[in-house]
């Protein structure tokens, strides 16, 4: 497997996820296409709310496809680096609310 569990070039293997079942990966990509497309939200919009949440659930294939995809459609670093801070904030909120489980479980104990 190598030195390192995520591998850039393994993005250019991502097809061979449809090579059993050609129909659902076509599906999977028409929806992304059509998602992506320019519509109500403009592709760099698209882009920048795909890295952030690419950030939020850790998946670092994203993280790169889209990190690209949105500098190609004209995000600027400053704009990338937000787009991560939103991610973190959001990230760091939810960890931060489910802290109230800790507490009623507290206030069940005592």
């Amino acid at each position: 497997m190598g030195d390192a569990y995520y591998r850039r070039q393994d993005l250019e293997r991502f097809g061979e996820v449809g090579e059993e079942r050609s129909d659902l990966y076509e599906a999977y990509e028409q929806w992304s296409q059509r998602v992506f497309a320019e519509g109500a939200l403009s592709r760099k919009s698209k882009h920048l709310m795909a890295m952030a949440v690419a950030h939020a659930i850790h998946c670092p294939y994203c993280i790169d496809a889209h990190t690209r995809s949105a500098y190609s459609a004209g995000a600027t670093r400053e704009e990338i680096t937000e787009a991560i801070h939103v991610a973190s904030v959001i990230r760091g909120g939810a960890c931060l609310v489910h802290g109230v489980q800790a507490l009623d479980a507290l206030e069940e104990m005592e």
